[in-house]
């Protein structure tokens, strides 16, 4: 058979037993697919890709510890096979598209979108191996989202909270919200809450924009700390966090929550 022709290798990445099921069970069902490897984080799946060189990989880009950006900033891009992301979030759909992805799957996916995407897959496919062209190449805006969060520092995994000469290292993914306060601003992590000086803009900068949003002015909500949403007057909606605090979400904000949302408040 030719070459373009032979059975494709599939790796499906994602932290979700289910969601690595939904897909594993459709592609098992595709006579083109050949052969079909899961990874329940990004540690295996940087394995699996360097040690099995999949054709192509649908990568969750949220995960713990390892995410879909770590992975392909420690495979390199030039090593990456061909990638769809599998996201939750309409904010990362636009990145992956812009960053020239192979394509997206946006949770939860009907099977007309999964058989376009893999349309689109075995053509990119077809013609990478009919020209003998090396894995799939990203698009300029991923690449520069990828170098910053691998440089120290660029994207924050600690905030660093000054006592006079002591210092303490607060995980940013335990933090639950960050309110403005003056020049300072308060870190709220888990109950208690820590004098921060910078200001809230400088702060929202170096916070992961998958994790994190601004729902006001005054403050910066972690998505994972979100119990609920509750639609007010006046186009503004009240957020109730797992630990019980109220916070609002301004008018001139809501749409930047809904484009991470994925749907409409």
């Amino acid at each position: 058979m030719e070459a373009q022709h032979k059975p494709i290798c599939a790796l499906v990445v994602d932290d979700e037993a289910l969601a690595r099921r939904r897909l594993t069970d459709r592609l098992a069902k595709d006579s083109d697919i050949g052969q079909i490897l899961e990874a329940a984080n990004g540690a295996e799946a940087i394995a699996l890709i360097q040690q099995a060189k999949p054709d192509i990989i649908f990568l969750d880009v949220q995960m713990p510890e390892i995410d879909g950006f770590s992975v392909i900033d420690a495979v390199g891009p030039d090593e990456m096979p061909l990638t769809v992301f599998v996201t939750a979030y309409d904010q990362f759909a636009l990145r992956a598209f812009e960053a020239d992805a192979t394509d997206y799957l946006l949770k939860p996916f009907g099977n007309k979108r999964y058989e376009r995407t893999m349309e689109r897959v075995k053509k990119r496919l077809h013609d990478q191996r009919s020209s003998n062209s090396g894995s799939g190449s990203f698009g300029p805006e991923l690449l520069k989202l990828v170098a910053k969060r691998s440089k120290p520092g660029e994207i924050w995994d600690w905030i660093v909270i000054k006592f006079d000469d002591t210092a303490r290292l607060i995980m940013t993914r335990d933090i639950d919200w960050v309110e403005a306060a003056g020049v300072y601003v308060k870190v709220h992590v888990g109950g208690k809450e820590f004098l921060h000086r910078a200001s809230l803009a400088a702060v929202a900068s170096r916070l992961d924009p998958f994790r994190f949003v601004r729902i006001h002015r005054s403050s910066i909500v972690n998505l994972r700390s979100i119990e609920l949403l509750e639609r007010r007057s006046h186009g503004e909606v009240a957020v109730l966090l797992k630990n019980g605090t109220h916070l609002m979400i301004s008018r001139s904000y809501r749409g930047e929550v809904e484009a991470i949302l994925g749907q409409n408040l």
